[in-house]
């Protein structure tokens, strides 16, 4: 199951990989509602044919990274969750002074600065857990635990293993789940899940990863091949020798290998607030990618920046507009091109090696006007893969636990990952 912005998907993938089934939906409530995460799992489940459900044996969940929610220890919110683009520039120096500095935990963009906001008054016990660990708890029936890769902003440490800076020995530490390497095999759905959602008893919860990992996952990319997910966001990812970090970066360990991007605040979502999707496509088909527009536009949906720039007071540049409106979705499309062209050239700059080409996923890469754009802009060949989904790669990491091999308990053991950081 993968947990986007916009809606969810459900892929099922046979015993030899092979995609069997794919349902998804718009979230039946409010995004930041965990209620609405389970209740549309519950109804894409249901969507199945019943011979398909009872053959299921395992889930895996991937979700938007960063989006945060407070619950009790039975897992019950204590309000709504704070989403991923949530800056909260005022905890910063707070958040700085708590863990390493060179953190993604450290910016006012991660989780753990949502958390101070979540913590603000708190009475009573309580947990800290991403949107797919949330989830996830609920499919066990216990919210002990957090999936690595999720659990990046809010501080943990994937070289060293452990919390970074003061965060352990905080008296609020008791609330941080205990964190898991993806792929890894945490036991038999609940009772309540399982009833809820009509499936064999067995049926294993595995630890997943973040949407962007997800999408990766099911790219299945080569070396030189650099990652775009064009989806509300701009998310870009590739493979490290080596890690890196800094503001803004993303560093996880998947498949046994380092995997480093940063996600932007801009993306498709901030074409959605001036075109509806039959405009996007019509207006689309009457720009000549090859002729620049001339508009020098920095399409951000709101203040704030969390990758090439991780700056949560800089400002869109949404003006002038033109009358054209193909001519202004043009430049739209082409600051979308210079953020990622500035997004690679900052992942070079950190000590990821260069790209030869990107392969594109979600629903932007479903336009080809913007596929030449980028080309121009990145000097790169760009191929697009719109109907690789994050849910068929978060499948995969569910079968993984169902028939290990050396990847898949590399994958599962996290003292393995933390010990291997040059692997």
């Amino acid at each position: 199951m993968d947990l986007g912005t916009s809606g969810l998907r459900l892929a099922l993938l046979n015993g030899r990989g092979q995609l069997v089934a794919e349902r998804q939906a718009t979230y039946p409530g409010a995004f930041e509602a965990a209620a609405s995460w389970r209740d549309g799992l519950i109804a894409l489940v249901a969507s199945l044919e019943p011979g398909l459900r009872r053959r299921i044996r395992a889930i895996a969940l991937d979700g938007t990274s960063g989006t945060l929610l407070r619950c009790d220890p039975n897992g019950n919110p204590l309000g709504d969750a704070l989403p991923y683009h949530r800056a909260c520039p005022e905890h910063q120096a707070t958040c700085a002074a708590l863990v390493a500095p060179r953190s993604p935990a450290a910016s006012a963009s991660g989780s753990l600065a949502r958390a101070l906001v979540l913590r603000q008054g708190a009475v009573g016990p309580g947990l800290l857990r991403h949107q797919a660990d949330w989830l996830m708890g609920w499919l066990l029936g216990d919210w002990l635990w957090g999936e690595q890769g999720n659990n990046l902003k809010l501080g943990w440490d994937l070289v060293e293993g452990r919390w970074s800076g003061t965060l352990s020995s905080q008296d609020w530490a008791p609330e941080l789940p205990e964190v898991v390497a993806s792929g890894t095999s945490l036991g038999a759905l609940g009772a309540s899940a399982r009833a809820a959602l009509d499936l064999e008893p067995g049926c294993l919860v595995v630890a997943g990863t973040t949407d962007a990992n997800a999408a990766v996952l099911a790219a299945d990319p080569q070396p030189g091949d650099g990652i775009a997910v064009l989806g509300t966001t701009l998310v870009l990812k590739q493979f490290s020798p080596e890690p890196i970090s800094g503001p803004g970066i993303s560093c996880h360990r998947l498949g046994g290998r380092w995997l480093v991007g940063g996600a932007s605040n801009a993306g498709g979502g901030v074409l959605r607030q001036f075109f509806s999707g039959q405009d996007l496509a019509e207006l689309s088909r009457q720009i000549n990618p090859d002729q620049p527009s001339g508009l020098k536009l920095r399409p951000l949906p709101r203040p704030g920046e969390r990758f090439p720039v991780d700056d949560p007071n800089l400002e869109p540049v949404l003006g002038p507009r033109p009358v054209s409106d193909a001519l202004f979705l043009q430049g739209l499309l082409e600051g979308l091109a210079a953020i990622e062209r500035d997004g690679w050239q900052r992942l070079q700059e950190l000590g990821a090696p260069p790209i030869a080409r990107v392969i594109s996923l979600g629903g932007g890469a479903r336009n080809p006007q913007w596929r030449r754009i980028r080309e121009r802009c990145l000097g790169l060949p760009v191929w697009n893969r719109p109907n690789l989904s994050a849910a068929a790669g978060v499948a995969k990491l569910a079968l993984a636990a169902l028939a290990p091999g050396p990847g898949a308990r590399m994958a599962a053991d996290p003292s393995a990952q933390a010990t291997q950081p040059h692997e």
